[in-house]
């Protein structure tokens, strides 16, 4: 991790640097990154573990623990399966993916986004750092809908896929010497196209649409890790990162690649995930 342009160094301590010198950046610099990295990482433990445990208090075997709709004027279980082993929906699981309430959880992720986006200036480190928690809990809890809809097995094998991509598109833009930035305002105009089509394809429900949209998404997002990674870099290198100033970069940084993944790993799932029978 010692791949950066010793240029920068010589701006930040005034002098051409010196072998001491870079060594301090460089050994900061790994620091840095791995700080971001372990924000990350502790951010999507969080996020499996609220899925996973909102997912296990949705179902239930048991007919009379399931939530009742009515229909057609009688009570009757709300049932997420059937065959030889029905599944049904609990009050909780009716709640969040079925009520109108359904809306709030899809949202509450975009507005918490948006508040750290826009307020992190203002705002403490450790404060940011629960707004972050609190924000990889509720993607948790958006998330946890896959475990109904696609096998465990598919689950677990997409999440390896995206974890190994991640890591080698991550490590190719920390280690690369090509200049990523030109990239930046192509991948943003994309990611735009992207979320534009997907809220089209809610009222056209096209499959072909979906399909095309996931591949797309993929290769933005692909793309954007390797894009995040050297300008989280760079901003170490360029910037003037110290004390709580670098503590809000690095959360922010590590919410840009936490969302990348989050992303990688949705999109793949829908193109490769196999759905429950």
């Amino acid at each position: 991790m010692s791949d950066f342009d010793r240029n920068a160094v010589a701006g930040r301590f005034g002098k051409t640097a010196g072998r001491e010198d870079t060594a301090v950046v460089d050994q900061g610099l790994r620091s840095y990154m791995l700080h971001i990295y372990n924000y990350m990482v502790l951010g999507l433990a969080i996020t499996g573990l609220a899925a996973l445990g909102i997912y296990m208090l949705s179902i239930t075997g048991d007919v009379s623990a399931a939530a009742k709709i009515l229909r057609g004027g009688a009570e009757i279980p709300a049932q997420l399966r059937g065959g030889a082993n029905p599944v049904y929906l609990t009050q909780l699981g009716y709640t969040l993916f079925v009520s109108p309430l359904k809306w709030a959880v899809i949202l509450a992720p975009l507005a918490l986004v948006l508040v750290l986006s826009f307020g992190i200036e203002r705002m403490r480190p450790a404060a940011a750092q629960v707004l972050f928690w609190i924000f990889a809990a509720l993607i948790g809890i958006s998330l946890s809908s896959i475990f109904m809809i696609y096998t465990q097995t598919s689950i677990t094998r997409v999440f390896f896929i995206t974890a190994a991509s991640f890591g080698a598109l991550s490590l190719y833009g920390y280690t690369t010497q090509r200049d990523l930035s030109g990239m930046g305002s192509f991948l943003i105009m994309g990611l735009f196209g992207v979320i534009i089509a997907s809220l089209v394809n809610l009222w056209l429900g096209s499959s072909m649409l979906q399909f095309i949209v996931s591949v797309v998404g993929v290769l933005v997002f692909a793309g954007l890790t390797a894009w995040d990674t050297q300008r989280l870099k760079n901003e170490y290198i360029y910037g003037s990162l110290d004390g709580e100033t670098a503590e809000r970069s690095a959360i922010m940084g590590a919410l840009s690649l936490y969302l990348n993944f989050i992303n990688l790993f949705t999109l793949l799932m829908q193109l490769l995930g196999t759905r429950e029978e």
